[in-house]
């Protein structure tokens, strides 16, 4: 029999043998991770953004965040870190305690454009992180300020191919998806523009909308409203098919370059190693915050099909992207300096 079920021990004895189990059970309890320590969310979540302000990536993340309090239990905090065509945020994201209290927003730039062209980033897009989910897909827009002059695709091609390296584009970052997707198209269409990467989405658009770059590849949802407001012009979409917000507006597929025809995602993912009752907890708040009639509206009216997969899914999706894109880099043969 254990001591201390025996009669021989004395209270005091007791008392010390009692207050020296407390302690290492407290000891203990404090060594475990926070997220196991008490139920989770405990205090408010980072949800960090790996681009600047006035992106479509910031535009969801910040919808989100702003309903998805009660249905979480603790407030979400958006952070913006900005930076090498997303690298930057990601990084941090990886490099987060597994405990739920850091998130990333999840995209094509930081899972698979950018780890495909740059050897250099410090995190694998397929070991680093934990999937929670897709929230949306969105297409991408070749959009041009109305001060070049056209009105088409064909037309575009045909004033590049007269002035080689005369005219320039915007995009979100060097790696990012606006920048290799910009790069196939200039590959299979055979024409030269120069690259001028921003850090974010926000700051190119800007400066497109503003005349001081003539072109960007962006994603709809945030070139959108210049596009009603006739500050650009849309010429062609990466999109399985017209969409009714732009009905006039032909797919890569449509003027003959389908491969540049793919679609962006925005979804959330934690740093490798998130227990697997934060990421259904996470999960289910945000199936939850996007049935809010509100939220739904405003993430389909910027022109983006919600997904709102599995974990599972979300894993799969991103190991396809990458490996569409290491193919593209490879065949392509591009690279951080073209």
């Amino acid at each position: 029999m254990s001591p201390l079920h025996g009669a021989s021990i004395h209270a005091p004895q007791a008392q010390r043998l009692s207050r020296r189990a407390v302690s290492t059970w407290l000891a203990l309890g404090m060594a475990a991770p926070p997220g196991r320590a008490q139920a989770y969310p405990s205090r408010s979540v980072r949800l960090i953004v790996p681009f600047a302000t006035g992106g479509t990536t910031d535009l969801i993340a910040r919808v989100l965040a702003e309903r998805m309090a009660p249905f979480l239990g603790q407030a979400i905090v958006v952070e913006n870190r900005s930076g090498g065509g997303g690298v930057v945020g990601a990084t941090e994201t990886a490099r987060a305690p597994a405990d739920g209290y850091t998130l990333g927003m999840a995209t094509v730039s930081t899972t698979a454009a950018n780890p495909a062209i740059n050897p250099r980033i410090g995190y694998h897009p397929l070991h680093d992180f934990t999937p929670v989910l897709n929230i949306a897909a969105t297409p991408n827009v070749l959009a041009v300020h109305p001060s070049l002059g056209v009105q088409d695709f064909k037309g575009l091609l045909a004033l590049l191919r007269k002035g080689p390296d005369r005219y320039s584009y915007a995009s979100s970052g060097t790696g990012g998806i606006g920048h290799l997707q910009m790069e196939l198209l200039k590959s299979l269409a055979g024409v030269s523009i120069a690259h001028v990467p921003y850090r974010g989405a926000g700051p190119a658009l800007h400066d497109t909308v503003a005349g001081q770059v003539p072109m960007i590849f962006d994603n709809l949802p945030s070139a959108l409203p210049f596009i009603r407001e006739g500050r650009l012009t849309p010429l062609v979409l990466a999109s399985g098919g017209r969409l009714p917000q732009l009905p006039e507006v032909p797919t890569f597929k449509e003027v003959g370059l389908e491969p540049v025809n793919r679609m962006a995602f925005y979804g959330l993912y934690g740093p490798r190693g998130l227990a697997r009752e934060v990421v259904d907890k996470v999960h289910a708040a945000v199936r939850r915050t996007v049935e809010l009639p509100e939220v739904r509206r405003r993430i389909e009216d910027t022109g983006s099909v919600l997904a709102l997969n599995t974990p599972e899914q979300f894993a799969v999706q991103i190991k396809a992207e990458y490996e569409v894109y290491r193919r593209v880099v490879q065949e392509q043969k591009l690279s951080l300096d073209v």
